[in-house]
């Protein structure tokens, strides 16, 4: 098999953590945060967002339809990047490694385009990608066929030739069934095993950073 033309990442989840339940658990503790959870639409409001609407107008909306949860709401826009975070080390070292070998390396996120502003300031390896398809610039968003219809248009490469991870299985299903290769993201230890499999890195390029788990 050929090596593949790019790889293309997801980001929450694969690059950066992304818990909100942890975060509010933290927060206003996990009996609060079940009935937040339970009574509103939080991820339903990130999923407009995802889609390109805007950030603080979605959330004041939200928070204006249940005033009696209105600071655990604000949250949401307000301690956003507490949600996203941390980085996973051993991914974003897959990433720099793969650009050191010159392989072109695409992002293709479900992601604001406020939220993508805000987590660009607190991680700077957002800006090492070749190309970046981000759902709420694009105003598509992950598993519709139409995003990877438009990687396949503007890059220009064969689906057989790319290479993707995402965490979410129905993603990964939907990249599967236009042609792409695909992992099924669980972990940064084996997405760097695939990564070598395909042969873009060597196991000495994929391994983990010194002191740090995969």
């Amino acid at each position: 098999m050929t090596r593949p033309s790019a790889v293309i990442f997801d980001i929450g989840q694969v690059l950066i953590e992304w818990d909100p339940e942890r975060f509010y658990d933290r927060a206003i503790g996990r009996r609060a945060r079940k009935a937040l959870f339970a009574e509103v639409d939080l991820y339903g409001a990130n999923r407009a967002i995802d889609r390109g609407a805007p950030f603080r107008a979605t959330i004041t909306a939200l928070a204006d339809r249940h005033p009696e949860h209105a600071a655990a709401i604000w949250m949401w826009h307000d301690r956003w990047i507490e949600m996203a975070s941390p980085e996973i080390p051993h991914s974003v070292g897959l990433l720099h490694a793969l650009r050191a070998r010159s392989v072109p390396v695409f992002a293709l996120t479900n992601f604001g385009i406020d939220t993508f502003h805000l987590a660009e300031t607190a991680y700077p390896f957002l800006a090492a990608f070749d190309r970046r398809y981000i759902s709420g610039e694009l105003r598509l968003i992950k598993p519709e066929p139409a995003i990877y219809a438009h990687v396949e248009a503007d890059c220009g490469l064969a689906p057989g030739t790319l290479l993707f991870t995402d965490d979410r299985p129905d993603s990964v299903a939907a990249a599967a069934a236009r042609g792409w290769r695909t992992h099924l993201f669980d972990g940064p230890a084996g997405w760097a095993a695939r990564l070598v499999a395909e042969g873009v890195l060597t196991p000495a390029e994929a391994a983990a950073p010194t002191g740090r788990a995969a």
